[in-house]
C-alpha cells in the first residue's frame, strides 16, 4: 500500500496478509446488496418510493430502478469505481500497473453505462460509498432526483429514523 512520507512522496509498505489470505478477501467482496446499497434502498422505501433491483435490461445494470420515473441509481464504492474526491480511491502498491487498467476499465464501463441510459431517456444519479454516512443528506438527493416536492412532502424527519 502508499504510504505518503514527510516529503510528499510515496513509499510502498508490505501487505499484511499473505497472497492466499489477500485473494479470500478480495473474493468476499459482493457486488450486489452491500452495505452502502442496502442503506440507500432503506432511505428511498422510507421516503416512500417503490423500486426494482439490479435490472439486467438496462445498461450497467443499475442497483437500483425507479422505472415510473424513468430514474436509474448506481451505488458505487469509491475504491473500485475509483472516486475523485476519495481518499479510499488508493492504488495498491502491488502490481499497480495490473490496478490501473482493472480501474480503467471499471471507470470507462460505467461511462459507457451513464451514457447508453441517459441516451435511452433515463436520469442518472451515481451516490459514492463515502456519502452514504448522513441520511438526511441522501434523502435530500434522492428527494431531489426524483422530483418530490420536498422531503416534507413525502415523510417527515421521523420517518428517517430506524424503527427498532
Amino acid at each position: 500500500m502508499p504510504v505518503a512520507s514527510f516529503h510528499g512522496k510515496e513509499k510502498e509498505m508490505a501487505d499484511r496478509l499473505t497472497r492466499d489470505q489477500r485473494s479470500a478477501l478480495m473474493a468476499n467482496i459482493r457486488t450486489k446488496h452491500t452495505t452502502p446499497e442496502l442503506k440507500v434502498r432503506s432511505v428511498a422505501h422510507r421516503l416512500g418510493f417503490r423500486f426494482r433491483l439490479h435490472r439486467k435490461d438496462l445498461p450497467g445494470s443499475p442497483d437500483v430502478v425507479f422505472p415510473r420515473l424513468r430514474a436509474a441509481l448506481f451505488i458505487h464504492g469509491c475504491f473500485w469505481h475509483r472516486h475523485r474526491a476519495c481518499g479510499k480511491a488508493s492504488i495498491p502498491a502491488t502490481r499497480p500497473e495490473f490496478w490501473a487498467e482493472k480501474f480503467g476499465r471499471n471507470v470507462a464501463r460505467d461511462a459507457i453505462a451513464k451514457r447508453k441510459l441517459r441516451r435511452a431517456g433515463w436520469r442518472v444519479l451515481v451516490i459514492w460509498e463515502c456519502e452514504i454516512k448522513d441520511e438526511l443528506k441522501i434523502a435530500n438527493r434522492l428527494a431531489l432526483f426524483l422530483g418530490a416536492r420536498s422531503l416534507t412532502a413525502r415523510s417527515s424527519p421521523r420517518a428517517l429514523r430506524r424503527t427498532s
